[in-house]
């Protein structure tokens, strides 16, 4: 009776430990580094907010073979600055939909120094493990309007998530406005093709102006849901001419002077 007693008390430990399976895990990291103005900043969280709440990315969950995903929204800048906004959840529900677009939106934080997308790759990779799902697919997604200028080279950061089996998928922003005279380049479409994203299917999606950022969001989220091929810069075709995937910390040593204005 004592071994019994023992083995259903430990029991529920066990059963609470379990993954729940998923049919993908979706990392969401989006860029908060100082090039961003705080209604730029806004309009990302909104979007976001607007796209998961949409019919069309409710129809892709609910289409998918378990009909449910797990989710993060992580804001991130520098080497070590990383935000959680959302935990890792269940989205399988237009209510779960909702409480996860309320929080995104609960508040508007300010920026972040510095712009690491290998760190926020590095980040997102071990936050996969422990997070209490199992899914078909580990996707990560990046948003960003700039190139990387701080921590490991993107490209390192890039392949070792490749290894472990990720996705990588990129959403440059590429609007246009004094900041991004001194923090962007005109081609970080191309930059994210050749030195971000990687894994089947990976694709880019870049947004030419701030009013479009919402229903590029909204595709981006339904063809990673749904794991269709998206058309759009694919990982796997060949490089045509080699890309200088350091061009943003070389930007770094030359304007200094701009980085370093508090």
């Amino acid at each position: 009776m004592l071994r019994l007693l023992a083995t259903l008390l430990i029991l529920p430990t066990f059963l609470s430990a379990q993954d729940v399976e998923v049919d993908v895990e979706l990392f969401l990291a989006v860029d908060v580094s100082r090039s961003m103005s705080p209604a730029e900043l806004e309009i990302q969280r909104r979007g976001y907010a607007e796209a998961l709440t949409s019919p069309q990315v409710m129809e892709a969950i609910e289409n998918g073979l378990l009909g449910r995903i797990a989710i993060t929204y992580v804001e991130w800048a520098g080497e070590y600055s990383q935000r959680v906004v959302v935990p890792w959840t269940l989205l399988a529900t237009r209510q779960e939909a909702q409480a996860i677009a309320h929080r995104i939106t609960a508040r508007f934080d300010a920026g972040l120094r510095r712009t690491s997308i290998s760190g926020a790759l590095l980040y997102a990779a071990e936050d996969f493990d422990g997070n209490g799902f199992q899914g078909l697919r580990r996707v990560i997604d990046v948003s960003g309007d700039g190139p990387n200028n701080q921590g490991r080279p993107v490209e390192r950061a890039r392949d070792a998530a490749l290894a472990e089996g990720f996705i990588i998928n990129g959403l440059p922003l590429m609007t246009q406005d004094q900041l991004s005279e001194i923090w962007g380049i005109p081609d970080l479409d191309i930059y994210y093709r050749h030195c971000v994203i990687g894994g089947p299917g990976a694709f880019v999606i870049p947004v030419l102006a701030w009013d479009q950022f919402a229903d590029a969001v909204k595709r981006k989220l339904v063809l990673e849901i749904a794991g269709l091929p998206a058309r759009i810069y694919p990982a796997q075709l060949a490089q045509e001419q080699p890309y200088d995937c350091l061009i943003g910390e070389k930007m770094w040593e030359q304007n200094r002077a701009y980085f370093d204005i508090p």
